[in-house]
């Protein structure tokens, strides 16, 4: 599975136990640098939640225990995946986290999915390193359109990645970004940038991947 292997493993995570103190719970994020980490129950294998430094700091700031459990701040109780949900959720779920929590097929805490790693992803997934020109292409949203943006592309070179954008957005032009595979001519691309400006795409900005 392609998330269980994007996964840190549970045995080079920094975790804490729910019977951690707050102040334990400081220190470690202290020591580590990192603004949180899961909470796990005493097996450590159930996932509690996250603790954050943040609400840490704004706790002892307000005058509040420090030898309180960690539970007493603890968030995020209910954002998981497990190692085969789809990248649609997982996407979803880390939108305003700095990584979600991975439990395995018996709900139990298998390790993190961090936020650069799925960055990270993307950006092969785009063939960044490996292209020759990303484009942005400006499309009414009509249906076929990406039908029809792919074969007139095709005619001149291969596609090695695709995303559209704005496609929730009603009365909303649609952009479409594409990577053409290596070795891509200037001559070509102005050719194919021509071919779909004839048929109504719009090319609204073409990067050069290996001359900035």
């Amino acid at each position: 599975m392609l998330i269980k292997q994007l996964t840190v493993p549970k045995n080079i995570v920094s975790i804490i136990s729910e019977d951690a103190t707050l102040e334990e719970a400081i220190n470690l994020l202290e020591e580590t640098g990192y603004r949180c980490v899961p909470v796990l129950d005493r097996s450590e294998k159930i996932f509690r939640g996250n603790i954050y430094k943040m609400h840490i700091y704004r706790h002892k700031a307000n005058g509040g225990d420090m030898s309180l459990p960690v539970t007493h701040l603890l968030k995020n109780a209910t954002k998981y995946v497990h190692v085969n949900s789809s990248f649609f959720k997982i996407f979803f779920m880390i939108k305003d986290l700095p990584y979600i929590t991975v439990l395995d097929e018996d709900n139990q805490f298998f390790g993190i999915l961090t936020h650069s790693t799925l960055i990270d992803l993307l950006q092969q997934s785009w063939s960044i390193d490996s292209g020759s020109y990303v484009l942005t292409i400006a499309s009414p949203g009509e249906k076929g359109d990406l039908a029809n943006i792919s074969r007139i592309i095709n005619r001149h070179c291969s596609i090695m990645s695709c995303i559209t954008l704005d496609n929730q957005r009603e009365n909303m032009v649609r952009r479409t970004i594409m990577t053409l595979e290596p070795g891509v001519s200037p001559k070509t691309l102005e050719e194919i940038k021509k071919h779909l400006d004839r048929k109504g795409f719009k090319v609204v900005q073409a990067e050069d991947l290996h001359n900035g």
